[in-house]
C-alpha cells in the first residue's frame, strides 16, 4: 500500500491530527446533532473520503458543526448499492487513503448495511478503526429499567407471521433481557 498522504482539508479542527490509512467508522446521533464525540468530528474533518448509509444526513451533520465535504468523494453505501459501491471503497483503501463510513443513526454494523464493507476491508487487510459513541441499543437498555448484566441483542424480528412467531418463540428461551429494533 502507497503511503497515505499527509496533507490535511482545510475545515480540519485546530490541533487535529493527520488520519490514518485505513475505514473509520464513526457511530453518528441518534436524535441530538450534539450528541457526537469529538473524535467523529475530527475524523468528519479529516478523512480523506467519507462513505454515508445517507450522504443527506451525513452532510446536514456536517452543516450543523461547521464541517464541509470540500472536494472530497462523498459516497452512499447502502443495503441497495453495496455490492456496486464496495469495489469503489477498497479502491480507495488500496490507494492508502483514509475513508470514514457513517451509519444513519448509531452505532455502525449494528442491524446496519456496513458489515459487509468492513469483511471486505478485513479480507483484503486493510486497517479497521472505531470511534465508539452513539447506539440505540445500549441508550434503551439504559432507560428501560431491566437487568443489563446480561443482555442479546436481536435486531430486527422478520415481517412474515411465521417467522416471526417462531423468532419470537425461540427468542423466549434466552435467559437475559431481550433488546430487538
Amino acid at each position: 500500500m502507497p503511503p497515505a498522504d499527509s496533507s490535511t482539508p482545510s475545515n480540519q479542527p485546530h490541533g487535529a491530527k493527520a488520519i490514518a490509512p485505513g475505514l473509520h467508522l464513526i457511530a453518528t446521533p441518534i436524535g441530538a446533532a450534539r450528541d457526537i464525540t469529538l473524535r467523529a468530528l475530527d475524523l468528519l474533518a479529516g478523512c480523506d473520503v467519507l462513505v454515508a448509509e445517507d450522504t443527506r444526513s451525513l452532510r446536514r451533520l456536517m452543516e450543523i458543526h461547521g464541517l464541509t465535504v470540500g472536494g472530497r468523494p462523498l459516497l452512499a453505501y447502502h443495503d441497495h448499492n453495496g455490492s456496486q459501491m464496495r469495489p469503489k471503497v477498497m479502491g480507495y483503501l488500496q490507494e492508502g487513503k483514509s475513508v470514514l463510513y457513517a451509519s444513519e443513526a448509531g452505532t455502525p454494523l449494528v442491524a446496519d448495511p456496513g458489515y459487509q464493507l468492513t469483511r471486505a476491508a478485513i479480507a483484503e487487510g486493510y486497517a479497521l478503526h472505531s470511534a465508539p459513541g452513539p447506539s440505540a441499543l445500549l441508550a434503551a437498555l439504559t432507560v428501560a429499567g431491566l437487568p443489563s448484566d446480561r443482555f442479546t441483542f436481536l435486531g430486527f424480528a422478520p415481517s412474515q407471521a411465521g417467522a416471526r412467531r417462531k423468532f419470537l418463540q425461540e427468542a423466549g428461551t434466552i435467559q437475559a433481557t431481550l433488546v430487538f429494533y
